[in-house]
């Protein structure tokens, strides 16, 4: 059996002034066309510029096959784009990888960031304030360090964050970067969405979560009307109204009338939720409604021409300001596992029910076996 051939080394610079650069760190375990999947969850101009020689029988309709010991260039958008695989050693400097890194993909995008650092008090779950001190990236860079950070995360890998000029001999006129490494915590993504063209009704979808959690509850009554607060339609709504008293009245008249008519009118029900009491765990809801705007990796299924239903299974954790801190408690982690198995096996109990897609928090797609 033919032994793959060896990675070339991770070059010394690649970017311009006017561009950062990241780098993308994976296990062994990791195939090339998983990155591929991934890019394509999230940026519609995705395309192989330059295939790889391990992807013999990808599509190439505008780009080609790399050359001996040459890398591919995988284009993510206009101006973005993300070379690889390389090994996980650069050409005559150390990156900075961690162990375990079997190869590294080099990414190049605008350099684009806020001219101010971000507030303190903002929290930074995935540690971008702590990469990007002198401002975050916004716009173009900012959508290609989001993914990287959900790739990394999906994948068990890490990221090397503004690494322009760290290595070069000369950095070419624009600011050496931060080189932050980052570790996204794979358990830190916990919320799933089950899209499908199946709408459960409330009772039924209902007993489908209770069948995973006796303690669900269909939460669809609200609190008992009280009636306007009183002066409502007496009093002026603000300092200074014009409005007179008769002209009041009957605005308040005509809205009453057209309240009235809508109740009588019969019922429209386009979302409802299923919640359950996790007592010191916080809460799992099930959100169930219509859906237009879906992730990019379903938009060609012919059941989604016309939209969708989600079902979204959202964990509330008890502690919001703990769980959006880069490294959160202990009790937050133990809190963290227990719900994700819960809101998995929602997820799965769902699907199982209404057919689909399941998907990330990331909007990458999961397969119900892995669940």
């Amino acid at each position: 059996m033919a032994q793959p051939a060896a990675l070339p080394p991770l070059p010394r610079s690649v970017t311009r002034g006017h561009q950062a650069r990241h780098l993308l760190a994976l296990p062994g375990d990791v195939a090339v066309d998983e990155i591929e999947v991934l890019a394509l969850s999230r940026f519609v101009a995705t395309r192989w510029q330059v295939v790889p020689r391990d992807l013999p029988g990808a599509d190439v309709p505008v780009g080609r096959m790399a050359g001996p010991g040459e890398p591919g260039e995988l284009r993510l958008s206009r101006h973005s784009s993300l070379t690889g695989p390389y090994a996980p050693a650069g050409d005559g400097f150390d990156p900075g990888l961690p162990p375990g890194t079997a190869m590294v993909f080099d990414v190049v995008c605008p350099r684009e960031r806020w001219a101010d650092p971000a507030p303190p008090d903002g929290g930074d779950k995935d540690g971008l304030a702590r990469s990007f001190p002198a401002g975050l990236p916004h716009r173009e860079e900012e959508r290609v360090i989001t993914w990287l950070v959900a790739a990394a995360r999906r994948l068990g890998g890490s990221v090397r964050l503004d690494v322009a000029g760290l290595w070069a001999a000369d950095a070419g006129g624009h600011a050496v970067g931060a080189g932050v490494l980052l570790a996204p915590d794979p358990g830190a993504a916990v919320n799933l969405t089950v899209y499908s063209d199946v709408w459960l009704d409330p009772q039924a979808c209902h007993r489908v979560v209770q069948s995973v959690h006796p303690r669900a509850v269909l939460a669809t009554e609200g609190a008992p009307y009280q009636g306007p607060p009183p002066g409502m339609g007496e009093l002026p709504a603000f300092p200074g109204e014009e409005m007179s008293a008769e002209e009041r009245r009957a605005l308040h008249a005509a809205a009453d009338d057209f309240d009235i008519a809508a109740l009588m009118g019969p019922a429209v029900l386009d979302g409802y939720g299923i919640t359950i009491d996790l007592g010191p765990d916080g809460w799992v809801a099930a959100e169930v409604a219509g859906e237009e705007v879906l992730p990019l990796a379903l938009r060609e299924l012919p059941w989604v021409r016309g939209g969708a239903v989600s079902y979204r299974i959202v964990w509330f954790p008890p502690d919001l300001d703990d769980a959006n801190r880069e490294r959160p408690s202990h009790a937050h982690l133990v809190a963290r596992r227990r719900a994700a198995e819960l809101v998995a096996r929602v997820a799965r109990a769902l699907w199982d029910a209404a057919g689909g897609e399941i998907a990330d928090e990331s909007d990458f797609l999961i397969d119900p076996e892995d669940l």
